[in-house]
């Protein structure tokens, strides 16, 4: 019988100083799946970038070397002289919804994103232990993790109520969040702004919250406000998180509207004040003036209960239709509507196509309309009455964004929805959040360094999620890199044209796959499904 050496059977971290040295001496030189040779490696810490060369073997790094590493023993070598080599670029806050359609998520990898955090504002998929058998089944184009959603587990219990859960109704809502996060969810999201999250009190967000907490999750917030009342709503955030002790990302972190802009700073100072409480408080943040969403944000949370059908009956109430009104009116002159008509510019509209990127000014002068802010009321309660619509808010200021933007512990995140070509009309930050740091804060405006938007989006992001394996570029992380042109990479999605790829981003390699590869989208899906570390279901994921 042939046995094998002995050494063979020694664990392999315990062989690869063994193999590191016999290359030194001049032995044969280490087998590489991948060769990543000449460029600068910014590695996702802070530190200044070095030139030097990144080996990857069965998908993880295996070297990284500033002297030149021996390409002969190199299945593929990529030549990145000119380009910087960094971790692949990790995505907080991102909609994954149509991932089903879209397994291989081309909008987010074209922009270096190798790791996406979906489930976002309250919003998930349930029960999110068969969502990620189903996905990692179909394949996915990115390393995917998930959180669950507040809303979606209050309406499975309480539908849209707008009243405090009965104790039984409480007790079920945290035995799903405990379930979700057995099955691998990395926190719990709110949408305290949406229904039904907007009719959860406080103390029951703190309940399930905590439940999270136990469980090592991370709690996420669309506040209840971002607009009049933004104070009070990251005062809620940093209660919710020192109440549950839990950490906390104050989500797509905002200011809208003009009577509220200028007030990050006051945010700001709230994060760190808590921080230094021992609170464990930070941001993201998406790096564009407007934000998007259901135009239903601009009717009042009350007449939203019970769903569409109540809200008709409401507006055949004379009384309560005259309430909405001037609820919906408000909006539209301090909050998401910005007192201009022109300010609110459709995203996807079922019923009328032909509105996809225009804006409630453009509806009321095709239909003869005055284009005073209370015809935009009427426009929006007909929007409704047909059954809704998204739409891009210009509503945020750019000096708050670059505020928030500078703030340590903020990590830029895309808060976009998977997209692809001439499907409706998407907010740009679905194609363009990453390069967009890169080229305009960074590159053109000096807001950032390069060395830093690297760490935010890299390892900063990693630590959020608990990810020790990924957001460096280090011997025994994962394979995610990306590798752009500082002095090209740049978004060209546009509110006008959006459906436009970024620039500037040859390489993108998942998992020691290259994704994009000089340039083009190869639709390998060489990502996995991500449990949480520490999760009973983490052991399934490789």
């Amino acid at each position: 019988m042939h046995h094998r050496p002995a050494l063979r059977r020694l664990p392999e971290l315990l062989l690869l100083p063994l193999a590191l040295s016999l290359s030194a001496c001049g032995g044969a030189p280490e087998p590489l799946d991948l060769l990543i040779s000449g460029g600068t490696i910014v590695d996702g810490t802070g530190a200044a970038g070095f030139a030097g060369d990144v080996g990857i073997r069965d998908g993880r790094i295996v070297r990284v070397s500033r002297e030149p590493l021996d390409a002969s023993a190199a299945t593929r070598v990529i030549d990145a002289a000119g380009l910087v080599v960094a971790p692949g670029f990790i995505d907080l806050h991102a909609h994954l919804e149509p991932l089903p359609m879209l397994p291989g998520a081309e909008s987010h990898v074209r922009q270096g994103v190798t790791t996406a955090l979906g489930g976002p504002d309250g919003s998930s998929p349930w029960p999110v232990g068969e969502y990620l058998e189903e996905r990692q089944a179909n394949g996915v184009g990115m390393n995917i993790g998930i959180l669950v959603g507040h809303n979606t587990i209050r309406r499975e219990v309480m539908q849209a109520a707008d009243r405090a859960p009965t104790g039984e109704e409480l007790a079920r809502m945290e035995e799903m969040v405990a379930r979700a996060m057995d099955e691998g969810a990395f926190g719990l999201s709110t949408g305290l702004r949406y229904i039904p999250g907007a009719f959860a009190g406080t103390e029951e967000v703190v309940a399930l919250a905590r439940v999270a907490g136990e469980r090592g999750g991370i709690y996420t917030s669309h506040l209840r406000d971002e607009g009049f009342d933004l104070l009070e709503g990251v005062q809620e955030g940093i209660r919710i998180g020192a109440e549950a002790e839990i950490p906390v990302i104050l989500t797509h972190h905002k200011v809208v509207g003009a009577p509220m802009w200028g007030s990050s700073a006051q945010t700001l100072a709230m994060i760190d004040s808590a921080r230094a409480a021992g609170i464990q408080v930070s941001a993201d943040q998406y790096p564009y003036t407007a934000t998007h969403t259901g135009i239903s944000i601009l009717i009042p949370s009350w007449a939203l209960a019970d769903g569409s059908a109540a809200l008709q009956r409401r507006l055949e109430d004379p009384v309560l239709r005259d309430s909405i009104r001037a609820g919906l009116l408000w909006n539209l002159v301090n909050d998401r509507g910005g007192n201009d008509l022109s300010r609110v510019q459709f995203s996807s509209v079922s019923w009328d196509r032909s509105l996809e990127g225009q804006t409630l000014r453009d509806w009321a002068e095709r239909d003869g309309l005055d284009t005073g802010i209370e015809t935009g009321v009427e426009l929006v309660l007909e929007a409704m009455r047909r059954g809704g619509a998204n739409a891009i808010f210009h509503v945020l200021d750019e000096e708050d964004i670059e505020r928030i933007m500078r703030h340590p512990e903020t990590v830029p995140a895309s808060d976009g929805r998977l997209s692809e070509p001439g499907v409706g009309h998407p907010h740009p930050r679905a194609y363009g959040t990453f390069p967009r740091v890169l080229g305009l804060y960074v590159r053109e405006r000096g807001v950032l360094t390069l060395e830093d938007a690297v760490r935010k989006i890299t390892s900063l992001a990693a630590s959020r999620l608990g990810l020790q394996d990924r957001g460096t570029i280090a011997e025994g992380m994962w394979g995610d890199i990306a590798v752009f042109d500082p002095a090209t990479v740049a978004d060209r999605s546009t509110f006008a044209e959006p459906h436009q790829y970024p620039e500037g981003i040859p390489w993108v390699i998942i998992n020691g796959v290259p994704a994009v590869a000089d340039g083009v989208f190869m639709d390998l899906r060489p990502g996995t499904m991500l449990r949480r570390p520490g999760s009973p279901a983490a052991s399934i994921q490789p």
